[in-house]
């Protein structure tokens, strides 16, 4: 009887143990640092009611798997190389609307934090925060809220402020979202062909965009579009 008891609590354990991992909340780590990605998942293992799904290191990667594992978060690195953090939240989106985005960099400029929200994230992060805070701000955006570390909520204020002060400031942002992935792409070295079989489109195309982006950007040379795709925050090559 007592054999039967005690089989009874295990197996009650056990399912609630099951129980508990389904109703955990199921993150993408994406990060072109394999050591990155395996610290942060070993934290994330601690946690009962967080479970990584799966893990990517590249933002063409992290979209297939959102699309394939339908995980309620992507914590993403915003530097990667082939497309970066800021393009890929873009895009998951449009894939996948109920997906919360976490940016995670060791870039707190204006640019980085701004651009990552503009695509759509709801939480920006240094990679310099403690986990008890990145526990936070998964907690905060599940609720549909934006959670920014103290450091971005700063730069993010004072650029509202600047952009009060100066209206003529909004609407800079004059690439496409494609020709911003063509630029990245090409400050990063890939040859036209290489582009245009990437995004599945025609030589001609790529040609195309690159000369919109020099005209838009009034610049003449790749070394000089690589200096741009590097302020901006679109590639770190």
């Amino acid at each position: 009887m007592e054999i039967v008891r005690v089989y009874s609590i295990a197996a009650a354990h056990l399912n609630y143990r099951f129980m508990e991992k389904c109703m955990a909340t199921r993150i993408i780590l994406a990060d072109d640092h394999e050591i990155m990605r395996e610290g942060l998942c070993a934290l994330i293992r601690k946690c009962d009611d967080l479970e990584v799904v799966g893990q990517a290191s590249d933002g063409r990667k992290a979209i297939e798997m959102v699309q394939e594992l339908k995980p309620d978060i992507a914590i993403m690195d915003i530097s990667m190389p082939g497309l970066n953090g800021i393009e890929a939240a873009r895009k998951m989106l449009a894939a996948n609307s109920d997906i919360k985005i976490m940016g995670l960099s060791t870039h707190s400029t204006r640019s980085m934090v701004v651009k990552m929200l503009k695509a759509g994230a709801l939480g920006y992060m240094l990679k310099e925060s403690a986990f008890s805070e990145l526990k936070q701000a998964i907690e905060t955006m599940l609720q549909g809220k934006t959670y920014l570390c103290s450091r971005t909520s700063e730069v993010v204020l004072a650029d509202y402020m600047n952009m009060i002060s100066d209206p003529k400031k909004i609407g800079r942002d004059i690439l496409t979202p494609r020709e911003k992935e063509v630029l990245q792409m090409v400050a990063e070295g890939l040859t036209t062909k290489e582009i245009a079989a990437q995004l599945s489109v025609s030589a001609k195309t790529i040609d195309s965009h690159r000369e919109h982006i020099m005209e838009k950007l009034k610049m003449h040379n790749v070394a000089s579009l690589t200096k741009y795709a590097i302020k901006e925050g679109l590639t770190s090559v």
